[in-house]
């Protein structure tokens, strides 16, 4: 180990960061305390009369529905809290989605499959073109879970220091691309299933519109786009910023375990592993192109526009292709099952089938923590729903918005720069979603944003400066790979070390994210960045 302190006291922003941060309760106590905080709110704004007028919807005799705010101590609302317990939770739309991808996942990160794929990836990049492929790899990861940081973070400063390179900028390209990259990626994975199942449920709970389906690709087009921004300023700032100023490196015998730990050449069995599952991963792809195309189309919905029925008159695309909108859940998840099988069974992890069955179990024990937190945050959700409060402060904030003549191009700006300040002292991206998407997600509907644009810039916002706050729950390791070639090397030094990422990273996804607002390019599959509320129908 190391003779340096693990963490240091920091003074100025980030150490008020921490300091603050560090007093904050656990994610789940925090929204418990949302829950008691919001039923004295409800209370209080029944007793004032709170209201709003519907922005979509009127009565029988013409006149506008009002919205009036429900206190949560009545008793129709405490007797929902305790017989619907049961199904807030079951029914909270990211539980059964992440759950689901995570059966897979876990099967894939297990197996070694995630592991030997990364190893395999970035081992044989050249010289000149290690930064590039190492923060490509890392952004990728995200899918791997865990395996981005355990197994990724470390490799790259063994092949940075093997390439006469400083270790600690092959870490820090790694730690920018895995956390600061969080949700850039050339296909959507179990980060989209939980954000937008969280959005999902925010549309649903707002009363704003009925049947609006938020698939899983809706952010497809989007988080490719970051993938190729991110990739040349994280390129950028680690040649020609971070490696600069930590000068020239010179490996000492005190470094030769770090080569033989994480520098080792994968076997004939995990290469035959690797291939083995590429191939599993096309046969799964080929499924669902015949599923869709094939006779008979299961996942296509050709009724859906036929005369007569009530979405005839207005025929989408979306409308059509919903049930393979839907489907994608279940897609990920066998494309990481057998991917995952595929490989242990060629490279010895998993010699049959109770090892599998043991791989998909040990999965779900690591998701105990979030099932703990989809409790709390289903509840919160579900009262804030059950109070109006969240409908009568979107159409209340959508009316200021509007008044004040700010265009709907600094509104995502300033949805992207509050989310980034938020998430310095809220590191869950989930926790921190369930949070802000009730209000988020119908104000912005209200103002013409769509709600996988709302999702979409606050991504941008969440993964910005997850590589500089202390509370970021992979930081004091990052600490420890870097203090195993740097001994002296401590928080303030690793919080310098990332600054300049955070920036430049924050900066190009705002400048993207609004950029492809104002082209209005497509999200994702049958997901805009605008949308249109309903004409209020006359009775």
């Amino acid at each position: 180990m190391t003779d340096a302190p693990v963490a240091a006291k920091q003074k100025g922003f980030l150490g008020f960061v921490e300091r603050t941060g560090n007093k904050l309760p656990d994610p789940v106590f925090l929204f418990f305390y949302l829950i008691f905080f919001l039923i004295a709110v409800s209370a209080a704004a029944a007793a004032f009369g709170v209201s709003a007028v519907h922005p979509t919807q009127v009565n029988e005799d013409g006149s506008p529905v009002i919205v009036s705010a429900a206190s949560l101590l009545s008793p129709a609302n405490l007797q929902r809290l305790f017989v619907e317990m049961p199904a807030t939770f079951t029914h909270f739309h990211p539980l059964g989605f992440v759950l689901i991808v995570m059966l897979g996942a876990g099967v894939a990160e297990r197996s070694g499959f995630f592991a030997s794929g990364m190893r395999a990836a970035v081992r044989g990049a050249p010289k000149h073109l290690l930064t590039p492929v190492v923060a490509f790899i890392a952004m990728l990861s995200n899918h791997a879970s865990d395996a981005g940081y355990v197994v990724l973070i470390p490799l790259a400063g063994v092949l940075f220091a093997a390439a006469g390179r400083h270790p600690l900028a092959g870490i820090a390209a790694a730690f920018a691309g895995v956390s600061g990259g969080f949700s850039a990626n050339i296909t959507p994975g179990q980060l989209d299933a939980l954000l937008l199942g969280i959005t999902q449920t925010a549309v649903d709970s707002s009363g704003i519109v009925e049947n609006y389906s938020v698939n899983i690709a809706g952010n497809w087009w989007f988080i490719i786009g970051l993938t190729f921004v991110f990739l040349p300023v994280i390129w950028f700032v680690t040649d020609r910023i971070i490696e600069p100023r930590l000068g020239p490196w010179q490996a000492g015998p005190e470094h030769a375990a770090q080569f033989a730990e994480n520098d080792k050449p994968l076997d004939k069995g995990q290469s035959r592993g690797l291939a083995m599952a590429g191939f599993a991963t096309l046969g799964v792809v080929a499924l669902w192109i015949f599923l869709t195309i094939g006779p008979g189309t299961p996942l296509i919905n050709e009724a859906a526009c036929e005369p007569g029925t009530v979405a005839a008159g207005t025929c989408s695309v979306h409308l059509t292709l919903d049930p393979f909108y839907k489907s994608l859940v279940a897609a990920f998840f066998l494309i990481f099952l057998f991917a995952g099988w595929a490989y242990g069974a060629s490279a010895g992890t998993i010699k049959n089938h109770r090892d599998l069955v043991g791989m998909m179990a040990e999965g779900m024990k690591e998701m105990g923590y979030y099932l703990v937190l989809a409790f709390a945050v289903s509840h919160f959700v579900a009262m804030f729903n059950w109070s109006n409060l969240g409908l009568i402060g979107a159409v209340h904030g959508a009316g200021a918005i509007s008044e004040s003549g700010l265009p709907l191009w600094a509104v995502i700006g300033i949805t992207i720069l509050f989310t980034a300040f938020l998430n310095l002292f809220v590191g869950s991206a989930s926790a921190k979603w369930a949070l802000l998407a009730p209000i988020l997600v119908p104000m912005l509907m209200l103002l013409g944003v769509s709600p996988e644009g709302t999702t979409a810039a606050y991504r941008v916002g969440d993964g910005a400066t997850n590589i500089i706050t202390p509370l970021m729950v992979y930081f004091p390791l990052i600490l420890i790979f870097c203090q195993r070639w740097v001994k002296s090397f401590g928080l303030g030094s690793l919080t310098a070390l990332m600054l300049p990422y955070s920036i430049w990273l924050l900066i190009s996804g705002t400048i993207m994210t609004v950029a492809w607002f104002m082209l209005e390019l497509p999200l994702g599959p049958g997901a805009g960045v605008l949308y249109t509320l309903p004409e209020i129908a006359t009775p």
